[in-house]
């Protein structure tokens, strides 16, 4: 164990198992004291235990570090609320974030219930909102503060039947930007991850019958090689002073890869001295938009023009 984070307090949900799991040993790896939160629930959100998220901690305990549990639900604003009281509780103050619980319901957009589509809203963007919120009053005391939420690569169109996970994941992405401006003049940093690993969300059996049917069964091959625990090197980095200067911006991050994604930029521009007609956008916009084409099936290859 070294001390890079010696003396910090981080919170990081999900961390029963997977990912999360991962994030919270590399922490207490580096000296951090670690509130290891896991409703330990189904996939889809529905039951919970107290083995997840006490396991972690076992662990944390026995590599020398210090830790506790925490049960709530990220998905409501006294579970938020619990999640940080319990780290200023049990260790007088709350200096990293690791927004990471999560959970999926998918079906494709013309089947998706509203329930479904508000779960998995609830669990994931409001998650991130409530423990920003609650944490960011302490962090304001303080002048000092580490957010790292949780994107997906998902988001950027890359799985199927899961357009309530992708916009949750984006809204994420969103999230972090303004949050990073706002709070980025009082000490505190918040950027994202788009971890790719295989998990039991990312590698669970509706997931690999809805590759199968599509024909993306290599992906399911390629899925399993990534490990859960290879992200937490980047969220120690990202909790430490030496990424003081990066704020408000995103990285993927894989077995073997890590990468910066660039903030939005407009691609193409035109102009106009007066208020657009239907026939000005007729003529000038098909030469700007001729190189774009529509995604493929699953499975089968663009057809070349």
């Amino acid at each position: 164990m070294t001390d890079r984070l010696k003396g910090r307090v981080a919170i990081v949900t999900g961390a029963g198992r997977g990912i999360g799991r991962g994030e919270a040993l590399a922490l207490a790896s580096e000296g951090a004291k670690v509130v290891v939160n896991d409703l330990g629930g189904a996939t889809d959100g529905s039951g919970g235990s107290r083995s997840p998220a006490d396991d972690v901690v076992a662990e944390i305990k026995k590599m020398g570090s210090e830790a506790v549990s925490n049960y709530d639900s990220v998905s409501t604003w006294k579970g938020g609320e619990n999640v940080v009281k319990t780290a200023v509780d049990a260790f007088g103050r709350l200096d990293i974030l690791v927004n990471n619980a999560g959970i999926i319901r998918d079906r494709m957009v013309y089947n998706m219930t509203e329930e479904e589509w508000d779960t998995v809203i609830k669990v994931h963007l409001y998650g991130h909102f409530y423990l920003i919120r609650h944490a960011c009053g302490v962090f304001r005391r303080q002048r000092y503060g580490r957010i790292i939420n949780t994107s997906s690569v998902a988001g950027l169109g890359r799985s199927i039947g899961q357009a309530n996970y992708a916009a949750a994941k984006e809204g994420i992405v969103g999230l972090t930007r303004m949050v990073a401006r706002d709070m980025g003049r009082l000490g505190v940093t918040c950027n994202a991850i788009r971890p790719n690993a295989g998990t039991r969300l990312s590698l669970s059996d509706e997931v690999k019958e809805a590759w199968t049917r599509a024909g993306m069964g290599q992906a399911i091959s390629h899925m399993e090689q990534l490990r859960p625990e290879d992200v937490g090197p980047l969220v120690v980095w990202l909790a430490s002073d030496e990424a003081a200067n990066v704020n408000g911006r995103v990285f993927q991050i894989q077995t073997g890869k890590i990468s910066l994604y660039s903030e939005p930029v407009e691609e193409e521009t035109i102009t106009t001295s007066g208020p657009w007609l239907v026939d000005d956008i007729f003529a000038r916009l098909p030469p700007l938009t001729r190189h774009l084409a529509n995604p493929p099936e699953p499975g089968r290859k663009a057809a070349t023009v």
